[in-house]
């Protein structure tokens, strides 16, 4: 057969038998089983709070449920490493946080894991902050007063804590740090019993998570000073940044999905394409602001970015306060 008849069959061959297998490569990736988040920590708190309500909002898209699954202990290690041992098939995912995925590297000196080597970034689903209350005892009610307040009684204002190495206690001592005053930390197991030490006035503040201490501040039990991010916050509209008055001074937290090492890349483009529209749905996005997050929905490319910046500032923080969980 000539050139000529060669390529007059091939004109002539029907495309239908291609097409489908054309669409099937261009459709996005969908699970053909449930798909699991799994949390490091108890049901009811931020991470899994957070976790619950992005799996309720993909769940549709994705075609298949996605379940929660607490699996406490080891300040979240035991969840990261069971995610961190799954197999790469886009079923298994880690609700991260800075501290699983940060601060934990720095403060364990022999995880079984390594949090950027071991596992996957698919989706930044939100940053939170806190804000820095005080008893309303206390005669200050601003930044600007509490450093007054504390550069006068240097080491005699007790400063609450939800535990040493966590995100309240690196808070306060780059507070601490950046205004160039003196606490007293007191560390406790967890935010609720230091917050109940506040309100009851055997604490004179805490950098606390606007979600747990949001009712604390429309009783009146508590006084908002300041928050830690470089923006105010919706659900705090007339609370300034702590850093117009203490310059420098940031901190905020994230919440971060991430599956195991070697995920491939079609996987993670599909789950972080329904994660981002899933933080975009106005109920979800709208639950998140009520609770001070910040929705982001932002891609594997993203979470990445923030994670290595918070890496770096999480390994100062630790040698900063000699903080150790070992």
């Amino acid at each position: 057969m000539n050139r000529r008849k060669v390529l007059s069959a091939l004109s002539a061959a029907p495309l239908f038998p291609v097409l489908p297998a054309l669409a099937q490569s261009a459709a996005p990736w969908r699970p053909d089983r449930p798909v699991r988040f799994v949390v490091g920590f108890a049901a009811g708190g931020s991470t899994d709070t957070s976790g619950r309500l992005v799996a309720n909002a993909i769940s549709g898209p994705l075609g298949q449920p996605v379940v929660v699954e607490n699996r406490v202990g080891g300040a979240g290690n035991i969840g990261s490493e069971f995610v961190a041992r799954s197999a790469p098939d886009g079923l298994t995912y880690v609700v991260a946080s800075v501290g699983t995925h940060a601060t934990n590297q720095f403060l364990y000196k022999s995880l079984p894991f390594n949090v950027t080597n071991d596992f996957t970034p698919v989706s930044l689903v939100l940053v939170s902050a806190a804000v820095a209350v005080v008893n309303p005892a206390l005669p200050v009610r601003s930044i600007a007063d509490l450093v007054a307040h504390a550069k006068a009684n240097p080491g005699k204002l007790n400063i609450g804590t939800s535990g040493v190495g966590g995100t309240q206690h690196f808070a306060a001592a780059l507070f601490e740090q950046k205004a160039g005053v003196t606490f007293t930390h007191i560390p406790y197991r967890g935010g609720a019993p230091a917050m109940a030490d506040l309100v009851a006035g055997r604490l004179d503040l805490i950098f606390s998570p606007l979600a747990e201490t949001m009712s604390f501040i429309e009783s009146g039990q508590v006084r908002p000073l300041g928050v830690t991010r470089t923006q105010r916050m919706p659900a705090l509209p007339d609370v300034p940044p702590i850093a117009d008055t203490v310059p420098g001074y940031e901190f905020n937290s994230w919440i971060g999905i991430f599956g195991p090492a070697r995920l491939p890349p079609h996987i993670v483009s599909a789950m972080s394409d329904v994660i981002a529209a899933g933080v975009r749905i106005p109920e979800v996005n709208q639950r998140m602001t009520s609770l001070g997050y910040l929705p982001v929905g932002g891609g594997p490319e993203q979470m990445a970015d923030m994670q290595r910046r918070d890496l770096a500032t999480m390994e100062a923080l630790v040698r900063l306060t000699g903080a150790s969980a070992d």
